[in-house]
Parts: C-alpha cells; sequence; structure tokens
C-alpha cells in the first residue's frame, strides 16, 4: 500500500513538472449579463475586447423570437439576413461560435431584430506572441552550475514524494 502511494505522488510530479503551458481561449458571452437581446449596444460592447484565433462567441437569448446569423459586411450594414454566411442558431437560444480564423466576423439577429441594434461585429486576430525573454549574462561559474542543475531536478522531486508519503502516512 505505502508503494502505491509513493509511485502515485511520483507520478503527479513528474506530471505536473514536464505539463506544457496552458493556452486557454476566451468564451466570449455576447452582450455579457444582458445576452444577445434588443436595446444593447453591441459595438460599444466589442469595442476595448481583443477577439484573438481559437476563442468563442457564445449568444445567449430567446429561443422562441430571436436566432444567430453571420452575414457580409454589406448584410450586416443594412441588416439584410435574407442569405446568411451561417445559420448558428440551434433552437436551444445558447449558441456557441467558434472564431477559428483570423479576420472580421458579422453577426446579425433576423426577423427585424437588427434593426433593434442585435448585429455585432468582432475582428479576430492572432495571439501575439509571448514576450521575448532578455539574454542572460553568463560567467565561466554559470556552466558549471547549470550542468548540475538537471542532476538536482529528479532527487527533488522524490525528496518531495517521501516527504508527501510521510504526511499521508501520519494522516
Amino acid at each position: 500500500m505505502r508503494f502505491r502511494k509513493l509511485e502515485l505522488v511520483a507520478v503527479l510530479m513528474f506530471a505536473v513538472v514536464i505539463m506544457p503551458p496552458e493556452v486557454t481561449a476566451t468564451r466570449w458571452t455576447v452582450g455579457a449579463n444582458q445576452g444577445w437581446t434588443t436595446n444593447v449596444n453591441y459595438t460599444v460592447w466589442a469595442k476595448d475586447k481583443h477577439f484573438y484565433n481559437g476563442d468563442w462567441l457564445f449568444f445567449v437569448y430567446d429561443r422562441n423570437q430571436m436566432n444567430v446569423l453571420e452575414v457580409n459586411e454589406t448584410n450586416y450594414e443594412s441588416c439584410n439576413s435574407d442569405s446568411p454566411l451561417h445559420n448558428w442558431t440551434t433552437g436551444a437560444g445558447r449558441d456557441v461560435v467558434p472564431l477559428n480564423v483570423t479576420r472580421k466576423y458579422y453577426f446579425v439577429s433576423g426577423k427585424g431584430f437588427c434593426y433593434g441594434g442585435m448585429k455585432v461585429a468582432v475582428n479576430v486576430e492572432n495571439l501575439p506572441p509571448p514576450p521575448s525573454a532578455s539574454p542572460v549574462k553568463t560567467s565561466s561559474d554559470s556552466t558549471t552550475s547549470s550542468s548540475y542543475r538537471g542532476h538536482i531536478v529528479v532527487p527533488v522531486v522524490f525528496a518531495i514524494a517521501a516527504v508527501w508519503d510521510s504526511f499521508l502516512r501520519l494522516y
């Protein structure tokens, strides 16, 4: 039993050490707490936001009255919903649109609601590159210490695992 706990702790510690950095997409609820409805200025809502490739738009609305249609810029400006590029309406009133292409997206609600302001345009960009690290000054001593770093990680992981195992046995 004790060996299994130690084995589990060692596996978990190894997973944490080799875990890749997390890259997350943002799920934007269109209109925030008001949702996809009339009398909301979606241009103001989208103005200060940065939409990146891989993000999602989440439309929450009254499924019996409204819909979510992707249109081109001309149909967006004129509130023409007769020939949408894509109808994202699923019938549940909770529709998710993946923003997986870097471009400008235009969404309207048909049935006349676009004229009441139910339209939003978002510009999707690629993620900015991570900040570059400043160069590290090296000295003759740093090459010696860097060669020992790899030899220290494994014993440290096992030491932590042993301490954790002792902690688990106490409780």
